[in-house]
């Protein structure tokens, strides 16, 4: 039975606690396997990453790499209706993408010193991309449209083979509608290693991104710093806030679409309306009835879930800010005049029309958001994610002088004299 809670700010803050308890906590047992894992696939290549897929998977071909005419044929097996689906929705994420795209630039000064940044895409990306029960073509598209806005040159996308031999139709046919440029068949923490260290087929890459199970996760943990990763991501997590002009059919159907994802989702609502408050919850049980993952949610809201009666809405609002949720509903009679109070949010939905599932598949914001509090400090998936920056700089020999005494007597400060000796030696040209 999900809480229903009339807290105040002490009760609000040990709910808020309570929850960070099921996130960032390591196996010892899963850190020693994956670490075995990983040193494996980096000394042993291709022929480990084979042995490790028929152990995990079940499965694995002769040849890691799908070919392009492989993946046109099982892309061929889905629906028209879904493939229009899919092409709509890219086209929404491209566009809302693209504005993101920074530019280089070049400063030039009337002194003739020029100052300037580049800026350019990662040479090679890694997608991993899970399948069975979890394999989501929306994140195929989440993932790889970004990279490709931002001008990667290379993106190889790694997705289990599955015990039929295949990967899923739906998420190749994502691959080739995104634009990847290679897919391998291979998935969990070989994936993510034979991604970060290259093997005889696999091509090394810049930067993984992609969801994926605890050993997944795991490895991109572990494998940070060799190459980059997008963010370790925990259990999915959906706040609500709402007055009395919400609809509490749409409110627990909103909250138990994050709960149908995890055991250990988290799903909240809270408002200054008690009658609003009871009716969500009543809401909630006759639509849980009709729903396939019935007990996956009932666990979820068990666990995770909370309806709060709070004082007034700038409580909800400090609330909010407070759990930094993953996605942020506000169902209120007047959305934008919250948009400005939240701070700490992956991504707000904004009124009555605008569920979280819009987001998930087809507005064109990405769906890839902070969870367990991190969008305190951390973005959505973004163009930014891809890029790499150099910044140049050029002086002519008066400026440098001008500027001689300066550096000399920072550098000397810092008691760092090779450095001031660069300064000195060309002082005497």
């Amino acid at each position: 039975m999900i809480k229903t809670v009339n807290a105040g700010e002490e009760e609000r803050r040990a709910f808020i606690e309570e929850l960070k308890l099921r996130v960032g906590r390591t196996d010892p047992e899963i850190e020693q396997k994956v670490a075995e894992i990983v040193e494996n696939v980096r000394t042993g290549g291709d022929e480990t990453v084979k042995s490790y897929s028929k152990k995990f998977d079940g499965w694995t071909p002769d040849v890691l790499e799908m070919s392009r005419e492989e993946m046109e044929k099982l892309s061929g097996q889905c629906s028209k209706e879904f493939l229009d689906s899919l092409r709509r929705a890219a086209n929404n994420i491209y566009d809302f993408h693209s504005r993101q795209k920074q530019q280089s630039r070049i400063d030039p000064q009337p002194n003739g010193i020029i100052m300037g940044q580049r800026v350019r895409g990662l040479h090679r990306a890694g997608v991993y991309v899970p399948g069975g029960t979890a394999g989501y073509p929306s994140s195929v598209l989440m993932n790889v449209i970004p990279a490709k806005v931002a001008g990667v040159k290379e993106i190889v996308m790694a997705t289990p083979p599955g015990r039929a031999g295949h990967p899923d139709p739906n998420i190749i046919a994502a691959a080739l509608v995104a634009g990847v440029d290679r897919v391998f068949l291979m998935g969990g923490a070989q994936a993510v290693a034979a991604l970060a260290y290259g093997t005889e087929s696999i091509p090394k890459v810049d930067k993984i991104v992609g969801p994926g199970n605890i050993f997944v996760a795991t490895a991109k943990k572990q494998l940070y710093g060799v190459v980059d990763i997008d963010m370790i991501a925990g259990p999915s997590e959906i706040l609500i806030i709402a007055d009395s002009s919400a609809d509490p059919e749409y409110l627990a159907a909103d909250l138990m679409s994050q709960a149908e994802h995890d055991p250990m989702a988290s799903a909240i609502l809270i408002t200054d309306d008690k009658v609003l408050a009871e009716n969500t919850v009543a809401a909630l049980y006759r639509q849980l009835e009709t729903l396939s993952r019935r007990d996956i949610i009932e666990k979820s809201l068990d666990g995770y879930g909370a309806v709060i009666v709070c004082g007034n809405m700038d409580e909800a609002v400090e609330f909010a800010n407070e759990l930094a949720p993953e996605h942020l509903e506000v169902c209120c009679n007047n959305p934008f005049e919250y948009l400005g109070k939240l701070d700490n949010a992956g991504s707000v939905f904004l009124g009555n029309y605008s569920p979280e599932p819009l987001g998930d598949y087809f507005a064109g914001a990405n769906h890839v958001l902070p969870t367990g509090g991190t969008a305190r400090f951390f973005s959505p998936l973004s163009v930014d994610d891809f890029i790499k920056k150099s910044s140049f700089i050029y002086y002519p020999r008066e400026e440098l002088l001008k500027a001689a005494d300066d550096i000399i007597l920072l550098a000397e400060t810092e008691e760092l004299t090779a450095h001031a000796n660069s300064i000195k030696v060309r002082l005497k040209d």
